[in-house]
């Protein structure tokens, strides 16, 4: 495990953006990519952290711990479903099919909580019970685990827009994805789910929800894509203090980025309007959080990647054939 120390040594230099030699960049919140020919598509993981929709900071290595332990995901549930990757040239980049990407992001929640207005429990909390086209009984408490994991799908907002909640019928009803593909997505993603769980158990976490991208190849082949069971796609709690913070009625010990999440609202933002600066020492927390779950997960020691890291990708790159 990486020092405060270290961290802080290199948090100047954290990857903000990639300017590689290669057609068709596109950037999102925390990727680049780059189209390499028709069928294959390179992303680079940079080191930018997002909330509340926008990016916040740069924090050293958060971008390898995302593309590791997405490679790491991608490898221990290919018997469920097949993915994209195609290789990983690079500690921050990954080489992945082109495909089409479903417009729909499946959402799994195996606990009811959560504060964001497509979450169960706020939904729950304003009298609803018929919630993403789930029943619910009366009764239940906030981060209760429910009875078996189940799909809350959302369409998958376009920059600046939010995603819309959705039921699994209206999913095929609006022609998002068709009955069959469908019917295969909600199974692949509720046993992915379950791996996580299983795998998070081993670790002493909590794997409370999570959402996966799936996508179409031009044969026709479904594919996980994007991330699997990151810090930013999920939500983790410690499993060893759950249960006594539960019946405490207080909420349980966080293990993602909630800790960024949470030192804003202690300032009053909830993303409107301009962010207020935040310490450095909550950066290099965050960083050593991404780290330590990488290590929990996989149970491999981190090995971090030189920096700067776009000389050194350009590096791997080349010695791969790509540049």
């Amino acid at each position: 495990m990486l020092s405060s120390h270290q961290i802080g040594a290199v948090f100047p230099l954290a990857l903000d953006k990639t300017h590689l030699a290669l057609p068709d960049r596109h950037e999102g919140k925390v990727r680049d990519w780059y189209s390499l020919d028709g069928a294959r598509k390179l992303f680079v993981t940079t080191d930018r952290l997002s909330a509340f929709d926008r990016v916040l900071a740069r924090i050293p290595y958060k971008g390898q711990v995302l593309n590791q332990l997405s490679a790491f995901w991608f490898d221990a549930t290919r018997d469920l479903i097949d993915n994209a990757v195609l290789g990983i040239p690079d500690p921050n980049s990954v080489i992945m099919r082109a495909v089409k990407r479903f417009p729909v992001e499946v959402v799994v929640r195996g606990y009811i909580t959560g504060v964001t207005t497509t979450a169960l429990w706020y939904r729950y909390s304003l009298g609803e019970r018929e919630i993403y086209g789930h029943t619910f009984p009366d009764g239940l408490k906030k981060n209760q685990s429910l009875p078996a994991p189940i799909l809350t799908p959302t369409t998958k907002g376009e920059e600046g827009t939010h995603d819309e909640r959705l039921t699994c019928a209206e999913v095929v009803a609006k022609g998002l994805v068709d009955s069959a593909t469908w019917d295969m997505v909600s199974a692949a993603a509720l046993a992915i789910f379950r791996r996580g769980q299983e795998v998070a158990a081993r670790a002493g976490l909590i794997l409370v929800d999570t959402k996966y991208e799936l996508g179409l190849t031009p044969d026709g082949r479904v594919m996980l894509i994007d991330e699997v069971h990151t810090p930013d796609s999920s939500r983790f709690w410690k499993a060893d203090t759950y249960r006594k913070l539960f019946e405490a009625g207080e909420e349980p010990e966080n293990f993602d980025k909630e800790l960024v999440r949470l030192a804003y609202a202690e300032r009053g933002y909830r993303g409107e309007g301009d962010p207020p600066a935040l310490p450095d020492e909550l950066w290099i927390a965050a960083s050593s959080r991404y780290i330590s779950i990488f290590e929990m997960l996989t149970g491999k020691k981190f090995e971090p990647a030189a920096y700067p890291a776009e000389p050194r990708i350009v590096e791997n790159l080349k010695r791969a054939g790509l540049l």
